[in-house]
């Protein structure tokens, strides 16, 4: 067990040195050049149902990305479009069509604050009860040379 503990501690240590290449972050956060802890990816769901009625337009969806989003992660994200099935408060089933953005960046109190910027501007200028973020812990490596 004893050398169990040590050689999980000596992975640990040394996966923490791995270089890796630069990711892209928010205006302003410089990513670390090294895998560690704390990169994370982050994914935001967007419904794109609005609530009484109507639906958020690919004009109006790439008027927030290009506005709203990419300001704030100017360096690189992804976006793919999902069939999404939501339980709202009322407790209907809501299906309807989702937005997914992914960024991957150094975990910080700033890009907290920008993805929660983003969520709550969504959630107001489409009547929206909720965004979805789901964050996961990554290793990365850019495979550019």
């Amino acid at each position: 067990m004893r050398s169990l503990t040590l050689l999980a501690t000596t992975a640990l240590t040394l996966a923490a040195c791995v270089p890796v290449a630069v990711a892209p972050g928010p205006a302003g956060v410089r990513m670390a050049a090294l895998v560690s802890a704390d990169t994370v990816a982050d994914r935001l769901f967007f419904g794109r149902s609005i609530p009484g009625g109507g639906m958020v337009s690919d004009d109006e969806w790439a008027a927030f990305l290009r506005d709203v989003v990419t300001p704030r992660f100017p360096d690189g994200l992804s976006v793919w479009h999902a069939d999404g099935q939501w339980l709202e408060a009322s407790g209907t089933l809501e299906r309807e069509p989702t937005v997914v953005v992914e960024v991957v960046h150094p975990a910080s109190e700033q890009v907290d604050a920008a993805l929660q910027q983003i969520a709550d501007e969504y959630k107001r200028r489409f009547r929206q009860e909720a965004v979805l973020r789901v964050t996961t812990p990554v290793r990365m490596r850019f495979y550019d040379e």
